[in-house]
């Protein structure tokens, strides 16, 4: 199972400018925020992960939403935190 998980930004890269640091339950993987282009990222937002891409940008409040969900379905997302865990940083 994929899921769409919120992520925090927590780092911008220079090269390629594509590229973001984000902060997914305590697992900090870069991620290409390419499609988000022409939106005010900064460090502190808050953008929904799905395989590596972001795919838009959320509200705090509907992150912790999200994740509260995502954390009571168990298994599932327990799964889905190892994968990312694992995934090349």
């Amino acid at each position: 199972m994929c899921l769409g998980i919120p992520g925090e930004l927590v780092a911008f890269g220079d090269d390629p400018p594509d590229l973001a640091t984000v902060d997914v339950s305590g697992v900090r993987r870069r991620i290409n925020i390419g499609l988000l282009e022409g939106e005010d990222l900064r460090p502190g937002d808050w953008v929904l992960v799905h395989v590596g891409f972001a795919l838009s940008k959320i509200s705090e409040s509907e992150a912790q939403a999200l994740l509260q969900f995502l954390e009571d379905m168990g298994q599932a997302y327990d799964d889905e935190i190892a994968a990312f865990r694992e995934s090349s940083p």
